[in-house]
C-alpha cells in the first residue's frame, strides 16, 4: 500500500480513538485497489464478542446535520420550507465537509473512495455494455436528474453554506455532488435508535440551536423509503464531533426510531454472502459500558485471524448491488428478473377502464419481481431456495379456485412459480369483451341487490373462471421474448457474455483494451476495466434468468391450453 494511503489510515484510526471508537480484537487494513480497505480480525479477540464499538454520537445523520454549529440553523430553515430531506441533508453535509479543508470530518473523508462502481460513474464506453438491460435506461435518466438538482439547487445551496464557514475560494462541481450521493447510498445504515435519543428534551440554553421541526425518520426496511412527521424540540448546540447528547437515553422497550445515516468505522465492512460479523445497537452499554452505541459482533464460532470481517447488506440481486454499491457477485444466488407489463399499453387496450377498474379491485400488480430461488420450485427445477419459502404463495392460490366449480383447478399448481399478484393482472388485461361481461355477470349475481363489494378474492376467482389461464401466460411469454430480444439486441447471446468472461483480464487501472496471448496466439486475454467486468457479469445473469422464466412460461402456456380445450 503507497505510503499516502497509510498516512491517510494513521489518521483515521488516530480520530476514530479520539472520538471514542474501539477496535477490539480487529484492525483497518487496505485489501486491494477494487475493495479498498476493510476490517480484519486479530489474534486477540475479545471473549464477548464485540469487535467494535462505535458511539452513536458520531454518527453522521439528519440530527447531526440540523445542530451542526455553523450550518445546522440554515439547513433547518431549508428543511421546514421542504427544499430539502432526511437524506438530502445527509449528502449536503459530505459535500460541503469535502470541500472545507479544515473539516474536522477530514480523517473520515478521507478514507473513502475517490470513485464508484455503479453505473453513474461508468465512463461512455462501459455505459453501452448495459444496452438492453433495465439499469441502461435507469442509470441515464438517474445521472440526468442528479445533474438537474444540481444546476438548479445543489450548486447554489453548497455556496451558501461554505460562505457561513468563511469559504469563498472553493468551486463546486457537478462531481462533488455525484460523489457524496454516492458515499450516502452506498455506505448509509438503518439505524435503530430510542425515541427519546432521536427526539430528547433538553432544556434551552443560551447557546441553544432551537429546532422546531426535525423529520422522525422511519424507515421501511422492505423498501428503504423514509416518512417524515414533525416534532418539536430544542438540542444544545454541538462545537465538537462528539458529545451530541448527554444522558438521553430512555428506557429498554421505548420507541424505535429508524434512522438513516453513515457510522465511521463499522462501515468499512465488505459484503458477503457468509458474512463472518453482524451489527446491532445497544441503548443501554450494557456490554461495553457505552450507550447508544453500534457493536460489530462475531458471528463465526471458529474466528481465524487475520480473517476478513464482512457483513451482509442483504439478500440483494446484481441489479440494486451494481446500481447502489457498484458492484456485483458472479453466480448471485439472490439475482431476480423484474418483469413488468407497460402502463402505456393497459391505456390502449380495448376496454381500458372496465380492466384498470378490475385490476384496482384485485389489487392486482403490473409488475413483478422474479428471483431465483423460485427456479427450484418450477417445472424444471433448478438449484435450491429457502425452505417452504413457496408454500405461502401456493396456499394462497388454492383458495382462488374454488368458488362456483366452472373450472377445474389446474394440474400444474404446485410446480406454477409465478406470483398470483401478477397473474391476476396478466388474465384482466388478456380478456376479451364477452369476458369482462362473464365477469360482470357472475358478480352481479354474487352480491344481488345488497350495496356490498365483492371481496378481492371473489373479483380474482371470477376472472379466473371467465378467461382461465391461456390468455395470461400468453401475455407473459410475449414480455419475457421480448426482454431477451431486447438484452441480445443490446450486448448478444448469453454464450457470447460467457465467452468474454471467460477471456476476461481485469485491469486494476483504468488502461487502454489490449490482448495478451502465447507466441502462436492460441490463448487470448482481453483487458477490460472492472466496470465492464460487471456489466458482463449482470447482464448474462439477466439473460440466464430470462431464458429460465421463459421455459417455464412456455410450458405453463402448453399445459394451460390443453386443460383449458379439454
Amino acid at each position: 500500500m503507497a505510503s499516502e494511503a497509510e498516512a491517510k489510515l494513521d489518521q483515521f484510526l488516530q480520530w476514530l480513538q479520539a472520538n471514542k471508537v474501539e477496535l477490539r480484537g480487529c484492525s483497518i487494513k487496505y485489501s486491494d485497489p477494487e475493495k479498498g480497505f476493510g476490517i480484519y480480525r486479530t489474534a486477540d479477540a475479545p471473549e464477548d464478542g464485540v469487535l467494535v464499538v462505535v458511539p452513536l454520537e458520531l454518527a453522521i445523520t439528519p440530527m447531526r446535520v440540523l445542530q451542526d454549529p455553523v450550518i445546522g440553523l440554515e439547513c433547518r430553515k431549508l428543511f421546514e420550507d421542504g427544499v430539502v430531506d432526511d437524506r438530502f441533508l445527509i449528502i449536503l453535509f459530505l459535500t460541503v465537509e469535502r470541500l472545507l479543508k479544515n473539516s474536522s470530518w477530514m480523517p473520515y473523508l478521507d478514507m473513502l473512495p475517490e470513485s464508484f462502481g455503479n453505473p453513474l460513474w461508468f465512463t461512455d464506453d462501459e455505459i453501452e455494455e448495459l444496452k438492453g438491460t433495465t439499469l441502461y435506461r435507469a442509470s441515464e435518466l438517474q445521472k440526468k436528474k442528479l445533474k438537474d438538482i444540481f444546476d438548479s439547487k445543489v450548486k447554489d445551496l453548497v455556496k451558501k453554506l461554505l460562505l457561513l464557514h468563511g469559504n469563498t475560494d472553493s468551486e463546486v462541481f457537478f462531481q462533488d455532488f455525484l460523489w457524496a450521493n454516492a458515499v450516502f447510498w452506498t455506505r448509509a445504515l438503518n439505524i435503530p435508535l430510542p425515541h427519546s435519543y432521536v427526539f430528547p428534551t433538553i432544556e434551552e440554553s443560551e447557546t441553544c440551536i432551537p429546532i422546531d421541526t426535525l423529520s422522525e425518520t422511519s424507515v421501511d426496511n422492505a423498501c428503504g423509503r423514509t416518512s417524515n412527521s414533525i416534532n418539536n424540540l430544542k438540542v444544545n448546540e454541538v462545537d465538537l464531533v462528539g458529545n451530541r447528547f448527554d444522558n438521553a437515553i430512555g428506557p429498554e422497550q421505548e420507541e424505535t426510531v429508524w434512522v438513516e445515516g453513515l457510522v465511521p468505522g463499522i462501515d468499512f465492512c465488505n459484503h458477503s454472502l457468509r458474512p463472518g460479523a453482524t451489527w446491532e445497537v445497544d441503548r443501554k452499554g450494557s456490554i461495553t459500558g457505552i450507550p447508544v452505541a453500534m457493536y460489530l459482533l462475531s458471528a463465526e464460532q471458529t474466528p481465524v485471524p487475520n480473517q476478513e470481517l464482512t457483513i451482509s447488506y442483504g439478500d440483494k440481486g446484481n441489479e440494486e448491488l451494481l446500481y447502489l454499491y457498484g458492484f456485483v457477485m458472479d453466480n448471485n444466488p439472490d439475482d431476480y428478473l423484474m418483469v413488468h407489463y407497460p402502463v402505456e399499453s393497459l391505456q390502449s387496450a380495448p376496454c381500458s377502464d372496465a380492466k384498470s377498474q378490475l385490476l384496482q379491485a384485485q389489487n392486482a400488480e403490473m409488475r413483478c419481481l422474479l428471483p431465483r430461488h423460485l427456479l427450484a420450485h418450477g417445472f424444471f427445477p433448478v438449484g435450491s431456495s429457502p425452505k417452504d419459502c413457496n408454500n405461502n404463495v401456493k396456499a394462497a392460490k388454492v383458495c382462488n379456485y374454488s368458488w362456483s366449480g366452472c373450472r377445474r383447478i389446474p394440474s400444474y399448481l404446485s410446480e406454477l412459480i409465478f406470483p398470483e399478484d401478477f397473474l391476476a393482472a396478466l388474465r384482466t388485461i388478456s380478456m376479451n369483451d364477452e369476458q369482462i361481461y362473464q365477469v360482470s355477470s357472475m358478480l352481479e349475481e354474487l352480491v344481488g341487490s345488497e350495496e356490498k363489494q365483492p371481496s378481492e378474492t371473489e373479483v380474482r376467482t371470477a376472472v379466473w373462471e371467465a378467461c382461465g389461464d391461456a390468455g395470461a401466460f400468453q401475455l407473459l411469454v410475449d414480455l419475457l421474448q421480448m426482454k431477451m430480444m431486447e438484452l441480445e439486441e443490446g450486448s448478444g447471446t448469453e454464450d457470447s457474455d460467457s465467452q468474454l468472461l471467460e477471456n476476461a483480464h481485469i485491469e486494476t487501472t483504468r488502461q487502454s483494451t489490449r490482448y495478451n496471448g502465447d507466441l502462436n496466439g492460441s490463448i487470448k486475454k482481453k483487458y477490460i476495466t472492472r466496470n465492464t467486468w460487471s456489466a458482463i457479469v449482470y447482464r448474462r445473469g439477466q439473460k440466464q434468468l430470462t431464458r429460465l422464466f421463459l421455459r417455464e412460461a412456455e410450458h405453463a402456456l402448453e399445459l394451460s391450453i390443453t386443460e383449458q380445450g379439454g
